[in-house]
């Protein structure tokens, strides 16, 4: 799934703050996200990006901005989202407000964070912690139980020095100030302020600075919670299990350990199987390759029965190159980088199958502190869900793959007399897609061509288009004309789809008339079909039938361009209809372009490539070219239409006559 777009307005303006404080100018960034899931990743993002820009703005309070304080204000927002997603589940506005309160000798800053959702609410009730003054609206004096009301309140509690509910007609704020730290507002910055700045605005937006002293202090209730997120965030949704690796590596240095090495068990290698290193990360870069060299071939074992927790594990650290033997100065250590230090081994699982080990190291210290251990084993449980997703597409897009070589012909047939081109883009590499082609013989010199798109993919458009491919051959080789092949085609779908619906019936019977839902759709198929029969004077005669499918394009050599087939219904809807074909002749120098809907459909906004006869004027522009060169113009003019990728398949056929 992609990440959501954000639109952030930032304002500057004059106000009064919750506290009622005077203070001087106010910024305030704001945006609206869906109740998805999806939705507190998209506001972590937004909040880092609104500090950032704040920063580069030269804000005076940003000059308060700690991690400290960024992390904060990135838990309490998922929180809040989170929360306003899980029982709310309508759009959901985020407000975050830059407040500078007080007087000329005191100046204070705060960061207000304000989380509606649109769903009517319960007043809360009862005593509690003051959540700060709010005179327009009812303010919550009871910690909401978390069962009941949502996740993280009271972390929200624990991080914001005052926090509070709004209620207004139909809908819910919940709000929380975090203050700004040890800040004092400057008359002016100095030289190389806005150098400055701009560093501090790039450190905001983008965390994953490396530390050059670790300070583990900060993995306390707020920092953990903020790093685990934004972990999360990075690996999820990664399809390459290396790629999960590299990011983990990554993650891990130098932020939590001096160096890693991550280990993945080979996917169907059996018991016997040695795992592959794949990744090494140092904190040192001139340290990853002859750490890898040492650890290639020594993985860590784990004993048989453990768990996801940390295990140390003994590291012979090599001696100080003044230490060491002068026979061994030019051989690499074993483990580069310090004189002695300590090593934790994490098995890598999901779904109670090992998945692989992390191992890190920290230099020159006798054991890893153990709220780190605890940090690290968490990380490793997150590494493991997106490893196993990754294998679990992988799967997937190895099955579609195959079963994609097996429902496409591996070849198609040449006809007398006619160059034809063919271009096929499946829209996801990873599921079987609903366009199938085909070119072949048949008895009495004519040679036949489909072009078909299933309703839908994945398993259900390949069960169509395994059907149908085989039987259109089969129909076509017994002498049928064109339209009785559709005509009879039609038929067979729609007593596959019969037979379908009877076996369903049975199921929900033997379940005792409970609806089973398994995701079945409707067998039905747009399809081009037609043959060519070479002719003695040159040329060819061209027969083609259009069944809900984008009509076929005839282009002259002068540019003219004209549908050669008129539109009918999709195969497999209705019963009782009669097919019929056009026939016409194609000349030396004629093209016959046939599509799929992923290319008359391609959108760019809400304009379609076809729109205006859009295809048929870049056809025209093809007048004169050979068969390859027409189907390259179309395809990039197809691609060329909107900046993102096509989200559907694309397909297209171009025969031309020589």
């Amino acid at each position: 799934m992609a990440p959501i777009p954000l639109q952030r307005d930032t304002v500057q303006r004059p106000g009064t703050t919750r506290a009622g404080y005077a203070h001087g100018p106010r910024l305030a960034s704001r945006t609206s996200l869906p109740g998805i899931p999806l939705a507190p990743s998209a506001a972590r993002r937004f909040v880092r990006a609104a500090l950032a820009e704040w920063t580069g703005l030269g804000v005076p309070a940003a000059v308060g901005f700690s991690d400290r304080l960024a992390d904060d204000a990135v838990t309490v927002t998922n929180e809040l989202v989170t929360n306003a997603v899980v029982h709310a589940g309508t759009t959901v506005d985020l407000v975050l407000r830059l407040e500078e309160e007080g007087g000329d000798d005191e100046p204070t800053a705060a960061l207000v964070l304000e989380v509606t959702d649109h769903h009517p609410a319960r007043p809360v009730s009862g005593d509690g912690p003051e959540p700060g003054p709010e005179p327009d609206a009812a303010v919550a004096g009871e910690l909401p139980d978390p069962a009941e009301y949502g996740r993280g309140l009271q972390l929200v509690a624990t991080l914001a020095d005052s926090w509070g509910i709004t209620y207004r007609t139909g809908l819910k704020t919940v709000w929380a100030r975090l203050p700004v730290d040890d800040w004092s507002a400057p008359p002016s910055p100095p030289d190389g302020e806005a150098l400055r700045r701009g560093l501090r605005a790039a450190e905001i937006l983008a965390p994953a600075a490396r530390r050059t002293e670790r300070d583990d202090a900060v993995w306390d209730s707020r920092g953990a919670p903020a790093f685990l997120a934004e972990a999360s965030d990075l690996l999820a949704g990664q399809l390459d299990e290396d790629l999960v690796a590299a990011i983990a590596g990554q993650l891990l240095v130098p932020r939590l350990a001096d160096w890693c090495a991550i280990w993945l068990e080979t996917e169907g290698g059996g018991p016997a199987a040695e795992p592959r290193l794949a990744r090494v990360w140092h904190s040192d870069e001139t340290g990853t390759e002859p750490l890898r060299t040492a650890l290639e071939n020594t993985p860590p074992k784990l004993p048989a029965g453990a768990s996801s927790g940390p295990v140390p594990v003994p590291v012979p650290w090599p001696a100080a190159a003044a230490d060491r033997p002068a026979e061994a100065e030019d051989a690499p250590p074993p483990y580069p980088g310090g004189r002695d230090g300590a090593a934790l081994a994490f098995r890598i699982t999901a779904g109670g199958r090992a998945l692989g080990t992390v191992l890190v190291g920290r230099e020159g210290v006798a054991q890893v502190p153990e709220a780190v251990a605890s940090l690290i084993e968490d990380f490793v449980r997150r590494l493991g869900l997106a490893v196993g997703a990754a294998r679990a597409y992988t799967r997937q897009a190895t099955i579609s793959r195959i079963l994609q070589r097996g429902l496409l012909p591996s070849k198609v047939a040449e006809i007398p007399g006619v160059t034809s081109a063919l271009v096929y883009e499946p829209s996801d590499d990873g599921v079987v897609g609903g366009d199938f082609y085909d070119i072949f013989p048949c008895p009495g010199d004519r040679w036949c061509f489909v072009l078909g798109d299933v309703q839908g993919s994945g398993p259900e458009a390949a069960v169509v288009t395994g059907l149908a491919r085989p039987w259109l051959r089969l129909l076509s080789r017994e002498g049928f004309g064109v339209g009785e092949v559709l005509d009879r085609l039609n038929r067979l779908l729609l007593d596959d789809a019969m037979e379908a619906a009877e076996a369903a019936a049975l199921m929900v019977a033997a379940a005792g008339g409970q609806q089973l839902h398994d995701g079945t759709q409707s067998r039905f198929l747009s399809l081009l079909y037609g043959e060519v029969v070479p002719l003695p004077d040159g040329g060819v005669r061209c027969t083609v039938a259009s069944a809900g499918h984008p009509l076929p394009l005839l282009l002259r050599p002068d540019g003219s361009v004209r549908p050669a087939a008129e539109p009918q219904v999709l195969l497999g809807v209705v019963e009782d209809v009669a097919y019929e074909s056009q026939t016409f002749g194609l000349a030396p120098g004629d093209t016959l372009l046939c599509v799929t809907d992923g290319v008359t459909e391609r959108r760019s906004g809400p304009l379609m490539f076809d729109d205006g006869d859009g295809l048929a004027r870049v056809l025209a522009g093809c007048a004169g070219l050979p068969a390859e060169a027409t189907a390259e113009r179309i395809r990039r003019a197809v691609h060329e239409f909107a900046e993102q990728p096509p989200d559907d398949d694309v397909a297209l056929l171009v025969l031309h006559a020589e």
